[in-house]
């Protein structure tokens, strides 16, 4: 189907790309010149900011807690922005409904982001954060049976490769995989996914712009053939924790990341495919406020209940 008119109204309001050069922080200025006042947030039970101290040092994060309870299954969630935009108040809102549609505690991480800090910086937080909170079981109030990890875009990324590093080190309390449009394969050839074609300009992430946008990673020391940075390069992917892989419609990476929902599959992971049509990359961002999008909390929500 076409792309949804809500996005075709915002995506006309946009420059066409110049080939200028990326600046961060500019491009970070004005990410959080958009950011919602504390005032207009959904409302939780409890928002706290604290540190979790990990093996790469303290991590930043935020906890949701959506109401009171005795206990509560943990989401652990990284958030989107090519590995060098993106924060806490960035994806707050995400965060936030996430907690509320799932009825899980939240723990959302600010992790060291490119090109300040080199591969794998991030990811070793990432993983850091999600360690840390099973072993601060008690003091979140933990159920000690359902820690699921979430993340978009390349969020996403870090989702599979942690849940890749837990099973290598035989950590196996992560009970499910959450990616949202996950960016799984920074090989960009434009042959390797008829999606990169398809989709590859016109709806907001454009084919062209996946190099530029990643380079700042890459450059930093994260190898593409690395299934660290490119989770569709393991071959094993076997024993790994149940999957929802979300994907949209108009998005040059659609096809990687339901690949791997297909290989996950045929390895005997439990892995469900959910395609959004109409979408574009960074929905769950941008336009979950539109009622047919604001659905994936829903079955998210669904997927841990389901398991």
């Amino acid at each position: 189907m076409t792309i949804h008119p809500k996005i075709a109204e915002f995506l006309a309001t946009l420059p066409a790309p110049d080939g200028s050069p990326l600046d961060p922080d500019a491009m970070r200025a004005g990410e959080a010149a958009q950011v919602a006042p504390p005032e207009d947030r959904l409302p939780l039970h409890a928002v706290e900011d604290t540190v979790a101290a990990t093996p790469s040092g303290e991590v930043p994060v935020r906890i949701y807690t959506p109401v009171e309870a005795e206990e509560y299954g943990l989401l652990v969630y990284f958030h989107g922005g090519a590995f060098f935009l993106g924060s806490l108040d960035t994806h707050d809102h995400v965060a936030r409904a996430l907690a509320k549609e799932t009825g899980r505690k939240v723990v959302s991480v600010g992790f060291r982001l490119a090109p300040e800090h080199a591969f794998p910086a991030g990811l070793e937080d990432c993983y850091g954060v999600v360690r840390w909170a099973a072993e601060q079981g008690e003091s979140l109030q933990w159920n000690g049976q359902d820690l699921a990890v979430a993340g978009d875009s390349s969020g996403g990324t870090f989702v599979a490769a942690v849940a890749a590093m837990a099973k290598d080190d035989g950590f196996d309390r992560i009970t499910h995989q959450i990616l949202f449009y996950p960016s799984l394969d920074l090989d960009f050839d434009v042959d390797r996914y008829a999606s990169l074609k398809e989709n590859a300009t016109g709806y907001g992430l454009e084919t062209a712009g996946l190099k530029p946008f990643n380079a700042f990673y890459l450059d930093s020391g994260a190898e593409p053939a690395d299934p660290r940075v490119s989770p569709l390069k393991r071959k094993d992917l076997s024993g790994l924790p149940p999957a929802l892989v979300v994907t949209a419609e108009h998005d040059p990476l659609r096809d990687e990341g339901e690949l791997y929902g297909r290989r996950l599959q045929a390895a005997g992971v439990d892995a469900t495919v959910s395609r959004y049509e109409g979408a574009n990359h960074g929905f769950v961002q941008h336009f979950s406020w539109i009622p047919e999008f604001h659905r994936v909390f829903r079955e998210t929500a669904e997927f841990l209940d389901r398991h």
